[in-house]
């Protein structure tokens, strides 16, 4: 209850206010959810440090389901195939039937297939070992993108924040970018992000977090929070 107030609360002394910019705004926003956003960021990192290997690659597949698609939507829907033993077992046609709620779900689920026996050895899950001989993030993002069918620069950032490795890359979604743009960071939200575009808006975007001394992974989840009322995943 408390929190709904504040939401509204700001939003409608904002839209009655114009002397409010959209920079105090989001500096309000950080200062009643820092405490919840730093939270959830520890909970992506404990998964990396204390997860196993298929609860990594339930991120991925999250992340495989989300373009265009609504994020719980999406989770809800990895959740019925793990209840339903079909997340790392599953064939394809059982997995769209059970995905009929997410966008492109025929692709997705084709998308899914390949992804796990990208990663499987010897009937088994293999991802944190992948993952771990990479030092640099950025490079692991690269070979992400390369290696996995479905997953974009931002699909695969994404994936990286959500076990625990997003302290230097961004999630550049139609919610994010359509921000940056009122705040003046890029003039216009891109109709389609290419890498040297996406790595163009990351640096401004990180540049600009910087600037304002909140950290890149907090301020996405503050650009979230801002558009759809909630800190999710």
């Amino acid at each position: 209850m408390l929190e709904k107030k504040f939401t509204e609360g700001l939003k409608r002394k904002k839209n009655q206010n114009k002397d409010l910019d959209n920079l105090q705004f989001i500096k309000r926003i950080y200062s009643f959810k820092r405490q919840e956003i730093v939270q959830r960021l520890s909970e992506f990192k404990r998964l990396w440090l204390q997860g196993k290997d298929k609860e990594i690659f339930e991120e991925l597949a999250f992340c495989i389901f989300t373009p265009q698609a609504k994020a719980k939507i999406c989770w809800e829907a990895i959740e019925r195939l793990k209840n339903q033993g079909l997340l790392l077992r599953g064939p394809a046609r059982e997995i769209k039937a059970e995905i009929k709620d997410v966008r492109f779900k025929n692709k997705k689920a084709d998308y899914l297939v390949k992804a796990r026996n990208f990663f499987s050895q010897n009937g088994n899950i293999c991802i944190k070992s992948r993952i771990s001989q990479f030092k640099d993030i950025l490079e692991c993002r690269d070979w992400l993108v390369k290696n996995i069918t479905g997953l974009g620069y931002k699909e695969a950032s994404h994936f990286l924040r959500n076990i625990g490795f997003g302290e230097k890359i961004a999630i550049l979604d139609r919610h994010i970018m359509r921000n940056l743009k009122e705040l003046n960071i890029i003039k216009e939200v891109p109709k389609y992000l290419n890498k040297s575009k996406y790595l163009d808006i990351e640096i401004n975007m990180s540049g600009f977090s910087k600037r304002i001394n909140i950290p890149l992974s907090h301020l996405d989840l503050i650009l979230w929070y801002k558009e759809t009322g909630e800190i999710f995943k």
